[in-house]
């Protein structure tokens, strides 16, 4: 067990699995888990798996990066790609004279080095939204909630600024604009990188980038969702028990699910699987007692259907209907539920080099459940 202080807050953490943090006095909820989350990050980035015997393997390495992300007990550089300038995974070797820490650990900025050059400039991000939904046997949505991510995969040389504008409902009530195509983030969360002040005083997002890739920012919107998949099941007990699943998909015709994974209950001592799919294949998976229809591409304003039949023995009646809920996997590419979108991304540089910026929208599924019972 490997334990420090966070002699600032008055909290010690114990570094076995999982990492956990105890105070005796009141501190900074927050700081405290964020800390941890990223020095776990940091260890997994070194030893690819936070396990004991990668503690116990690399312990000098251990407590090289501990002296460096805290100093007198307060978190100081977590970013695993600067850390990694001066304490290599070979931390035991030593070199003569006294090492000079990089600038990025007394720079302003970090969490960016300096010296940076490529020969063709490119910002790539990533908007993507998971979608976790429960509905219930009737059709109405019981639970739903958006978690939206914004990631960027920076090839730009020297210390360039990029102002990101979004359709921020509180900046188009500031401004005037119509606000019909306008959404309301909740939970915002920032990199370190982008500038908080100026975010509260224009809602613009302005910031000098991690070199690489980086998640910018995250929010969540808790709003009612229509199913993006609709699944309707019924099932018909004779001698072979049948199910039939009807999915239709309720997003516009423009757009199109990809790797459609829809994984329906099926109870444990089903045997004899017989299956009929209109579109996609379907197969049966009994350690987990499902079958999963998949589907590779799903266009919006389609329905599909499968059927399946079974053998059985020994179930009764209400142990066939079950409780378990349908399970929808789905990857829509250029969409998004929220209408969440990228107004602008100016990229300057005083070198004044041309840079190409390239937005990509993505919805997935969460926790995406359909009751049947």
């Amino acid at each position: 067990m490997l334990r420090c202080s966070l002699r600032g807050s008055g909290i010690w953490f114990s570094l076995t699995r999982p990492v956990v943090a105890t105070t005796r006095k009141n501190a900074n909820a927050a700081l405290v888990y964020s800390f941890l989350y990223k020095i776990t990050q940091v260890f997994k980035e070194y030893f690819k798996e936070l396990e004991e015997e990668s503690i116990r393997d690399n312990f000098v390495t251990v407590y090289e990066l501990m002296d460096e992300v805290m100093d007198f007990g307060f978190p100081q550089t977590t970013d695993s790609k600067i850390l990694q300038e001066y304490i290599t995974q070979q931390g035991h070797k030593l070199e003569v004279g006294a090492p000079r820490p990089p600038a990025t650990v007394t720079n302003a900025v970090s969490w960016r080095s300096e010296g940076i050059k490529y020969r063709k400039n490119e910002v790539f991000m990533d908007v993507i939204e998971s979608v976790n939904l429960l509905v219930s046997a009737s059709g109405s949505v019981l639970s739903s909630e958006i978690l939206g991510s914004v990631k960027l995969r920076t090839v730009l040389s020297g210390m360039p600024e990029l102002r990101l504008g979004l359709n921020d409902k509180v900046l188009f009530e500031i401004t005037g604009r119509e606000k019909s195509k306008a959404v309301e983030l909740e939970d915002v969360k920032f990199h370190q990188c982008v500038r908080l002040s100026r975010f509260e005083n224009d809602r613009t997002i302005s910031f000098i980038p991690p070199d690489g890739e980086s998640e910018l920012m995250s929010y969540r919107l808790n709003t009612t969702v229509k199913p993006l998949i609709w699944i309707e099941s019924v099932i018909e007990k004779f001698s072979h028990s049948r199910v039939e699943i009807k999915a239709r998909s309720q997003f516009k015709s423009r757009s199109t699910a990809n790797n459609v994974s829809i994984l329906v209950p099926v109870p444990s001592d089903a045997d004899s699987p017989r299956f009929k799919t209109s579109m996609g294949s379907a197969k049966w998976v009994p350690e987990q007692n499902v079958v999963q229809w998949t589907i590779k591409s799903f266009p919006g304003g389609k329905e599909y259907t499968m059927r399946a039949s079974f053998g059985l023995p020994s179930v009764e009646s209400e142990e066939l209907e079950g409780k378990r809920p349908i399970t929808v996997n789905f990857e829509i590419p250029y969409f998004t539920v929220s209408g969440i979108q990228v107004r602008y991304l100016k990229i300057i540089e005083k070198s004044g080099y041309q840079a190409l910026p390239w937005v990509r929208y993505i919805t997935q599924s969460g926790d995406y459940q359909l009751r049947t019972t």
